[in-house]
């Protein structure tokens, strides 16, 4: 059985750190130029190259993200940057553009070119079009079942790349234009402001409010969650299974990577004794969701795959620190803070590998070693005694 390929997302070096320490085979990332999500911290070249070195460590791979849809203004050292991304080391460069991808197979051949989900390729014909242009893989728009992907995965030369997990465009794949008409902010080069989760009120020609009786509504999808689909698309032969969240939080992508990794571990080791366990949706709960549903996977979505008027983002436990260190001797960690915690608090250590541990937090103390009740302040360095060893980027949660 082929184990899939899992695809993190990462929108600084930190959080690519926590995606392949957690369990992630590949990570994409966007770069200053040619990227969508603008407004994620996105990767200088320097650490680009920092970022495929980590990678190498963990034999894991960077892809990064060229999949703008380019304006003649956006094609300016085109060359140059990919000549750039492969002295650091990329894989794979995340393409939409026809332009982007010629010019990629001309300069950098040895970078393989993969065919961004802008595209919104939902056929095989166009799939095998693109290989013989010399794109290596294809991910998948979000609009087939998990039926059309089984028969497309049958007739096609090309690696398939399917989203299993995160935020949903309410439009095809990205075709939106309600950003670039409400703000002037083009969705499609970067500058989407996601319109489809505002508040709108809607009313007649006689100015009567017709929307839901909380006075108003929004357009957005429900996030995508296909865990109990894992197994059907690793059966299908699926390529590589990507999560979605480059503007996500280290808990976020620590709490999603570890349990899809876990899960596909699980099912590869003995498909036919597998039972799919209740552990994996209660592990991605813990994460900042919106509700979810599975999408188009298992047909067309219907309003109950919308949120009209609904905002959930509600974790079961709530992030509090980021182990930094640990001294085995002494039993001390110490921790950057990330929320409110206090003495006598029950919390939970995830780690790598979906290793989980519990502890009682007594005193704690400062940078300057001064006993404090409480970690009140943002990001504050403090110490405590865990009394099993930690390692750096295990996460401390609150326990309910």
């Amino acid at each position: 059985m082929l184990k899939p390929e899992l695809l993190a997302p990462a929108g600084d070096l930190e959080k690519l750190k926590i995606a392949i320490l957690y369990g992630a085979d590949a990570v994409f990332i966007g770069g200053k130029e040619f990227s969508l999500r603008a407004r994620a911290s996105n990767f200088s070249l320097s650490d680009i190259k920092s970022a495929c070195d980590y990678a190498k460590l963990h034999n894991a791979k960077i892809y990064v993200t060229t999949n703008i849809i380019a304006h003649n203004e956006n094609l300016k050292n085109v060359d140059k940057y990919l000549l750039a991304l492969n002295e650091c080391g990329v894989s794979a460069v995340i393409c939409s553009d026809p332009y982007i991808i010629e010019t990629a197979r001309k300069v950098v051949p040895n970078i393989e070119v993969h065919l961004s989900t802008q595209q919104s390729t939902t056929n095989s014909e166009a799939i095998n079009f693109w290989y013989e242009q010399g794109v290596s893989r294809v991910v998948l728009a979000r609009e087939l079942s998990l039926k059309e992907i089984k028969l497309v995965k049958t007739k096609v030369k090309a690696d398939i790349e399917v989203f299993i997990h995160g935020g949903m465009c309410v439009s095809y794949s990205g075709r939106c234009t309600l950003s670039n008409n409400m703000t002037d902010r083009d969705a499609n080069r970067g500058g989407c402001a996601h319109s489809c989760r505002w508040n709108y009120r809607l009313f007649n020609q006689n100015d009567e409010m017709l929307s839901a009786k909380s006075g108003s509504f929004n357009l957005g999808s429900k996030d995508l969650n296909a865990l109990r689909l894992i197994p059907d698309l690793i059966d299908a032969g699926v390529d590589s299974l990507k999560i979605e969240g480059r503007m996500k939080s280290i808990h976020y992508i620590a709490t999603v990577v570890g349990t899809y990794r876990k899960l596909i571990d699980d099912y590869c080791e003995n498909p036919q004794k597998f039972v799919f366990d209740d552990k994996y949706f209660n592990e991605i709960s813990k994460a900042e969701n919106r509700q979810t549903s599975t999408g188009a996977l298992l047909g067309k979505p219907t309003e109950n795959e919308q949120l009209y008027n609904v905002r959930t983002e509600t974790p079961t436990q709530e992030f509090i620190g980021l182990v930094l260190d640990y001294d085995e001797l002494n039993k001390i960690a110490t921790i950057e803070q990330r929320n409110y915690f206090q003495s006598g608090e029950r919390v939970e250590v995830f780690s790598p590998g979906f290793q989980k541990n519990y502890f009682k937090v007594g005193n704690i103390y400062d940078e300057n070693n001064n006993n404090i009740d409480i970690a009140r302040h943002p990001r504050q360095i403090v110490k405590l005694k865990i009394p099993f060893p930690v390692h750096p980027y295990d996460i401390l949660r609150r326990s309910s």
